[in-house]
């Protein structure tokens, strides 16, 4: 990662730290069940979930209600502490580059989260998350439609479409496409945002 990358990358962080609580209020009571039940018809009952940047833990929540065991981790301290307060479960404090599970969950929830990493990185991210999953899990990743990087207000973002999804997953092994479909944003206000959902599969 070059130097400006570590600058955009931590302003990142900081922002979601110093706009956590609004944050939280904007996305904890958004309704993700349509995307709930893509990802959970392809899942046994009450197996193992990992929600990766969890953000409010609202999705975590959710699962957990369901009779899921999840496990939730945020790269933010402060949203961390929210998580943990709005799940009552403790909430990892990590980043995806750290991570080091070994084919531990059966499925994966990274909603809104991944598009924060830097495209260079996301090979190696998504190898990692390949890697906490067990062979035939499943891995939900949504990222705003789109190409290439960009900065926002202070946040990275790394676009994906179609082309650059599947330019993405020939670089990792052992993934392969369930499902891919766009959809509006499902914050009131914000239905013209378009976002790449993906559901994927590790093979062996």
């Amino acid at each position: 990662m070059h130097d400006t990358d570590f600058a955009v990358t931590y302003r990142t962080q900081d922002y979601y730290n110093q706009n956590a609580d609004v944050f939280f209020d904007d996305t904890v009571e958004v309704d993700m069940k349509p995307l709930y039940a893509r990802f959970l018809k392809l899942l046994a009952d009450h197996v193992a979930i990992l929600d990766a940047g969890c953000g409010s833990g609202r999705d975590a929540l959710a699962f957990a209600k369901l009779g899921y065991s999840v496990t939730a981790f945020d790269a933010s301290p402060a949203l961390v502490a929210l998580a943990e307060r709005h799940t009552g479960q403790p909430v990892h404090c990590l980043r995806f580059q750290d991570m080091t599970w070994q084919q531990q969950f059966d499925g994966i929830w990274a909603c809104a989260s991944l598009l924060h990493v830097p495209g260079e990185e996301l090979p190696d991210v998504m190898g990692r998350l390949r890697a906490a999953l067990k062979p035939g899990g499943i891995l939900y990743a949504s990222f705003k439609y789109g190409s290439g990087e960009r900065e926002h207000q202070g946040r990275r973002f790394t676009d994906l479409d179609e082309p650059g999804l599947a330019g993405l997953l020939a670089q990792v092994p052992g993934l392969v496409p369930v499902e891919t479909w766009t959809t509006g944003d499902l914050r009131p206000g914000r239905e013209s945002e378009r976002w790449l959902n993906t559901l994927l599969r590790r093979t062996a």
